[in-house]
């Protein structure tokens, strides 16, 4: 007689540990089905579930657009859509809500998010473009221009939590950084181009680095020694820049990280060229009385809004604009420490 044994039922796939190899495994909450109570936790925290995003001054945006039912609006950077559906929502009954963003990833998913709130069809139209490209969309789909137009200037969670993407230091990945991964240089092709002096002045001008010159020769120097073409790779670099520094300074060393991580992303996705473009070509975009926010999260950018709104007050191209800069509650930057740095702006077109 043979021994039988009876098949034992297959183990449940289980979270791995506290210290997982993959960073799909490190964050659950990038599987808010299964996990539903985490992403709770992880909210309740006052941190962005990884792989989702946290829209950001929700109720200043309504306030300052004024929405009102049967109106047409456009939100200029989708991204998750958490403005999106607020808008859409505030449109109804019989308006409509266009949307853009360039990010091939991330539209489609988001897309079918909001057309599955159960809004009509004809509500919401989506298309992937830069927003530089606005004047032309709009002339297409809104004739004589949107009763409202909001633009979130920062880049979202989804593209920051995946380390596939480049955008972040705190796991490593490509050093990639598009925005759109099929179009143009990756941050690692742009950076082996650059001279001391040209990335110097890209650190200075994109993110306000004060050791710009001696970390554009830090950079090169170990660039020479070893291609950097993975995030970690260039962050080491960067902290072991600032360890040797005699300077006494506030910033850490990953301070400095960030700003290179912010300069290389500008330039890669040539940000403030889109940004001055959108800006020329907006008020041509907005109907007589509409309304316009942005949110800026870096100098550089603000810098552009504030001066746009103001060289279109004096010239008469809005009649209104916000008389100082409105910073998130102090409630919602504890509840979400990446709106800390969030700056919005409104205009009235005259």
């Amino acid at each position: 007689m043979t021994d039988a044994t009876p098949d034992k039922p297959p183990r449940r796939v289980r979270y791995v540990g506290t210290n997982p190899r993959h960073f799909d495994q490190k964050y659950k909450e990038r599987q808010p089905e299964k996990y539903g109570d985490d992403v709770a936790k992880v909210i309740a925290s006052g941190k962005t579930p990884a792989g989702s995003h946290r829209a950001i001054m929700v109720p200043e945006v309504l306030q300052y657009l004024s929405i009102r039912p049967g109106e047409t609006v456009i939100d200029c950077t989708l991204g998750y859509g958490g403005h999106a559906m607020a808008l859409l929502a505030a449109v109804q009954p019989g308006g409509k809500l266009l949307a853009i963003d360039t990010d091939p990833v991330e539209l489609p998913k988001t897309e079918a998010r909001l057309r599955g709130q159960g809004f009509p069809s004809e509500s919401l139209i989506v298309k992937r473009m830069n927003f530089a490209g606005l004047g032309g969309f709009i002339e297409s789909s809104a004739p004589g221009g949107v009763d409202a137009l909001l633009a979130d200037l920062g880049l979202s969670s989804m593209q920051l939590d995946d380390p596939a993407r480049g955008f972040t230091f705190k796991a490593d990945g490509p050093l990639d950084m598009r925005m759109n991964p099929g179009h143009g240089p990756s941050a690692a092709a742009l950076l082996s181009k650059f001279d001391e002096l040209e990335l110097a002045r890209l650190l200075k001008d994109n993110a306000d680095e004060p050791l710009a010159s001696t970390l554009a020769r830090g950079i090169l120097a170990a660039q020479e020694r070893s291609p950097l073409d993975t995030t970690r790779a260039l962050a080491a670099v960067v902290r072991k820049v600032m360890l040797a520094q005699s300077r006494r300074s506030s910033d850490t060393p990953d301070d400095a990280v960030r700003r290179v991580f912010q300069a290389l992303r500008i330039a890669v996705n040539d940000e403030f060229g889109a940004l001055d473009t959108f800006l020329a070509q907006l008020p041509d975009c907005v109907k007589p009385g509409g309304r316009v926010a942005i949110l800026s999260f870096h100098s550089g950018e603000d810098r552009r809004v504030k001066k746009a709104f103001k060289t279109g007050l004096s010239d008469g191209v809005y009649s209104s604009i916000a008389p100082d800069v409105i910073r998130p509650t102090g409630e919602e930057q504890r509840a979400n420490p990446r709106s800390s740095s969030a700056k919005l702006r409104w205009a009235i077109r005259g």
